[in-house]
């Protein structure tokens, strides 16, 4: 009967080829962010072989305890280490530069419509309780009567701000629905018009709001056509009115 010792070191050859049978692995991190980096070339310089870690930053190559290892990717500074033992390594690279994460911007409020809606739940207050601006109110059963809300907004200094503030709101609402259809792209290609004829043009003939909300897209075509014969006739640069003193 064999002896157990005699039978260690009879098998101690083959555990040792098994040992040097099983790859070096690892995971390689960003230094800075903690995340994993794909695309690394993992090269031996010892035994000359070269591998790439995969989309999850897991490398795996056959090499052997003293072996140097070289991780390098483009964006960031190379590593070497000496290969210590056979367990796992967690590798750091450190970027070349800060890289700032791309961040795209969307306009979730597209129209003036949704854009003066979310500035009205931005004033939740003055398109509340101040909004009531009706002196007359009708009870059911009772018939009309004087509304206590719209008479105490009418004379209170914070109702009075609150409707010049609505009124002011009305107005830029007003001015962004001109904006949005009247614009420079859309104007300029329907004239031709670029740079400062384009800009002299779309002051002197901005449409009003009735007009820009009302007329379909062919009549507001025709529009700006016409006014561009007009503008076309008569080439005088453009001057705002000027200041007469008092």
């Amino acid at each position: 009967m064999m002896r157990p010792w005699l039978l260690l070191i009879l098998l101690f050859p083959a555990f040792e080829c098994l040992a040097q049978q099983k790859p070096i692995e690892g995971i390689v991190f960003d230094k800075d962010s903690k995340e994993r980096v794909a695309s690394v070339s993992v090269r031996d310089i010892t035994n000359r072989l070269a591998v790439y870690d995969n989309l999850k930053g897991v490398f795996s190559i056959k090499a052997d305890v003293g072996d140097q290892l070289v991780f390098t990717r483009d964006g960031y500074y190379p590593d070497t280490i000496k290969v210590q033992n056979r367990e796992g390594l967690a590798i750091y690279l450190s970027p070349q530069a800060i890289r700032l994460k791309l961040v795209t911007i969307h306009d979730s409020l597209s129209t003036p419509e949704q854009r003066l809606e979310a500035t009205k739940s931005d004033y939740t207050k003055i398109y509340g309780p101040l909004a009531y601006d009706d002196a007359l109110s009708v009870a059911p059963g009772i018939g009309a009567g004087l509304s206590i809300d719209a008479l105490w907004n009418s004379i209170s200094r914070e109702g009075r701000n609150a409707s010049r503030l609505r009124d002011i709101i009305e107005h830029d609402y007003e001015q962004d629905v001109i904006d949005h259809r009247f614009n420079r792209s859309f104007v300029g290609r329907i004239t031709g018009l670029k740079d400062e004829r384009l800009s002299a043009f779309m002051i002197r003939y901005r449409p009003g709001f009735y007009t820009t909300k009302t007329m379909t897209d062919y009549e507001f075509i025709i529009m700006i056509r016409n006014n561009l014969r007009r503008f076309l006739r008569n080439q005088r640069p453009y001057s705002p009115p000027s200041l007469q003193s008092r």
